[in-house]
Protein backbone atom coordinates (compact mmCIF):
# COMPACT_ATOMS: atom_id res chain seq x y z
CA UNK A 1 0.00 0.00 0.00
CA UNK A 2 1.69 3.11 -1.03
CA UNK A 3 1.48 6.52 1.35
CA UNK A 4 -1.69 8.12 -0.54
CA UNK A 5 -3.86 4.31 0.33
CA UNK A 6 -2.30 4.61 3.73
CA UNK A 7 -3.34 8.10 4.42
CA UNK A 8 -7.14 7.03 2.54
CA UNK A 9 -7.52 4.12 4.69
CA UNK A 10 -6.82 6.35 7.86
CA UNK A 11 -9.36 8.66 6.50
CA UNK A 12 -12.14 6.32 5.71
CA UNK A 13 -11.87 4.21 9.35
CA UNK A 14 -11.88 7.88 11.48
CA UNK A 15 -15.18 8.22 13.49
CA UNK A 16 -17.75 9.55 11.16
CA UNK A 17 -18.37 12.44 13.24
CA UNK A 18 -18.38 15.65 10.92
CA UNK A 19 -14.70 16.45 11.90
CA UNK A 20 -12.23 14.29 11.99
CA UNK A 21 -12.17 12.54 8.93
CA UNK A 22 -11.57 16.34 7.87
CA UNK A 23 -9.15 16.70 10.64
CA UNK A 24 -7.07 13.43 9.30
CA UNK A 25 -6.77 14.67 5.96
CA UNK A 26 -5.62 17.93 7.16
CA UNK A 27 -2.58 16.54 8.96
CA UNK A 28 -2.51 14.22 6.41
CA UNK A 29 0.54 16.52 4.64
CA UNK A 30 2.77 16.16 7.83
CA UNK A 31 2.05 12.40 8.39
CA UNK A 32 3.23 11.93 4.76
CA UNK A 33 6.26 13.93 5.00
CA UNK A 34 7.45 12.21 7.82
CA UNK A 35 6.96 8.98 5.88
CA UNK A 36 8.76 10.02 2.96
CA UNK A 37 11.56 9.78 5.09
CA UNK A 38 11.65 6.14 5.86
CA UNK A 39 12.72 3.26 3.82
CA UNK A 40 9.92 1.16 4.31
CA UNK A 41 6.20 1.60 3.44
CA UNK A 42 5.29 -0.85 6.89
CA UNK A 43 6.88 -1.69 10.13
CA UNK A 44 6.34 -4.02 12.31
CA UNK A 45 5.48 -2.80 15.76
CA UNK A 46 5.80 -5.20 19.17
CA UNK A 47 2.59 -5.59 20.79
CA UNK A 48 0.91 -7.83 24.09
CA UNK A 49 -1.88 -9.88 23.54
CA UNK A 50 -4.49 -7.46 24.59
CA UNK A 51 -2.88 -4.78 21.68
CA UNK A 52 -1.21 -2.73 23.49
CA UNK A 53 1.88 -1.50 22.00
CA UNK A 54 4.90 -2.10 23.82
CA UNK A 55 6.87 0.67 25.17
CA UNK A 56 10.33 0.42 25.92
CA UNK A 57 12.87 2.42 28.08
CA UNK A 58 15.52 3.62 26.26
CA UNK A 59 18.99 4.83 27.97
CA UNK A 60 21.12 6.82 25.95
CA UNK A 61 24.98 5.74 27.00
CA UNK A 62 26.16 8.73 26.33
CA UNK A 63 24.07 10.79 28.77
CA UNK A 64 22.90 8.10 31.00
CA UNK A 65 20.70 10.96 33.48
CA UNK A 66 18.70 11.37 29.33
CA UNK A 67 15.60 8.56 30.05
CA UNK A 68 12.92 8.21 27.13
CA UNK A 69 10.17 5.55 26.56
CA UNK A 70 10.08 4.40 23.29
CA UNK A 71 8.06 2.53 20.43
CA UNK A 72 10.38 -0.18 18.39
CA UNK A 73 9.16 -0.06 14.31
CA UNK A 74 11.32 -2.81 12.71
CA UNK A 75 11.42 -3.46 8.70
CA UNK A 76 11.05 -7.13 9.13
CA UNK A 77 8.96 -9.88 11.15
CA UNK A 78 11.87 -11.91 12.04
CA UNK A 79 13.65 -8.79 13.39
CA UNK A 80 10.81 -7.62 15.87
CA UNK A 81 10.85 -11.35 16.46
CA UNK A 82 14.06 -11.79 17.31
CA UNK A 83 14.29 -8.49 18.92
CA UNK A 84 10.96 -9.29 21.62
CA UNK A 85 12.66 -10.43 24.62
CA UNK A 86 10.83 -14.32 25.03
CA UNK A 87 12.76 -14.51 28.56
CA UNK A 88 10.37 -11.61 29.75
CA UNK A 89 7.75 -14.10 30.47
CA UNK A 90 5.11 -11.62 29.06
CA UNK A 91 3.91 -12.83 25.38
CA UNK A 92 4.32 -10.28 22.44
CA UNK A 93 3.28 -10.46 18.86
CA UNK A 94 4.38 -8.55 16.31
CA UNK A 95 1.78 -6.87 13.72
CA UNK A 96 2.59 -4.83 10.97
CA UNK A 97 0.99 -1.40 10.47
CA UNK A 98 1.59 1.07 7.79
CA UNK A 99 4.04 4.04 8.31
CA UNK A 100 1.80 6.16 8.38
CA UNK A 101 -0.46 4.89 10.65
CA UNK A 102 2.47 4.38 13.07
CA UNK A 103 3.17 8.12 13.02
CA UNK A 104 -0.50 9.27 13.27
CA UNK A 105 -0.60 7.20 17.00
CA UNK A 106 2.24 9.22 18.16
CA UNK A 107 0.10 12.32 17.87
CA UNK A 108 -3.02 10.36 19.94
CA UNK A 109 -0.67 8.29 22.30
CA UNK A 110 0.53 10.00 25.63
CA UNK A 111 3.27 7.80 26.39
CA UNK A 112 6.28 7.67 24.06
CA UNK A 113 8.53 10.02 23.95
CA UNK A 114 10.49 9.03 19.95
CA UNK A 115 9.56 6.32 17.88
CA UNK A 116 12.73 4.33 16.45
CA UNK A 117 12.82 2.85 13.05
CA UNK A 118 15.11 -0.27 12.21
CA UNK A 119 15.94 0.21 8.67
CA UNK A 120 18.33 -2.14 7.74
CA UNK A 121 17.31 -5.49 8.84
CA UNK A 122 19.26 -7.34 11.60
CA UNK A 123 20.87 -4.18 12.56
CA UNK A 124 19.62 -2.98 15.86
CA UNK A 125 23.08 -0.75 16.02
CA UNK A 126 21.70 2.47 14.03
CA UNK A 127 17.85 3.12 13.51
CA UNK A 128 16.23 6.50 12.59
CA UNK A 129 14.32 8.49 15.23
CA UNK A 130 11.68 10.40 15.01
CA UNK A 131 10.48 12.31 18.46
CA UNK A 132 7.19 12.67 19.04
CA UNK A 133 7.51 16.62 19.83
CA UNK A 134 8.42 16.72 15.94
CA UNK A 135 5.37 15.04 14.97
CA UNK A 136 3.17 16.91 16.95
CA UNK A 137 4.69 20.47 15.82
CA UNK A 138 4.54 19.39 12.55
CA UNK A 139 1.20 18.50 12.87
CA UNK A 140 0.16 21.38 14.88
CA UNK A 141 1.22 23.96 11.80
CA UNK A 142 -0.79 21.48 9.51
CA UNK A 143 -3.93 21.97 11.94
CA UNK A 144 -3.61 25.53 11.91
CA UNK A 145 -3.62 26.27 8.29
CA UNK A 146 -6.78 23.98 8.62
CA UNK A 147 -8.44 26.02 11.25
CA UNK A 148 -7.56 28.92 9.41
CA UNK A 149 -9.35 28.07 6.09
CA UNK A 150 -12.15 27.08 7.87
CA UNK A 151 -12.77 30.10 9.66
CA UNK A 152 -12.12 31.92 6.20
CA UNK A 153 -14.84 29.68 4.62
CA UNK A 154 -17.17 30.71 7.03
CA UNK A 155 -16.74 34.06 7.15
CA UNK A 156 -17.66 33.96 2.69
CA UNK A 157 -20.87 33.31 3.75
CA UNK A 158 -23.71 36.33 3.66
CA UNK A 159 -25.28 37.40 7.10
CA UNK A 160 -28.01 37.80 5.17
CA UNK A 161 -28.69 34.01 3.41
CA UNK A 162 -31.78 33.09 4.65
Amino acid sequence: MNLDQQIQTLIDKAPQDGTTPQVVEAISPALKLLAEQLQHPEYYILQTLDQSWVIQPFINVDQPKLKKRVIYAFSTLEDALSYGNPDSGSQLVAIPLPVTHILFQMVVLEMPDSLYFFEIPKNFQSATEIKRSEIQELVQIYLQDYQQRRQSKSRKIPPNIA
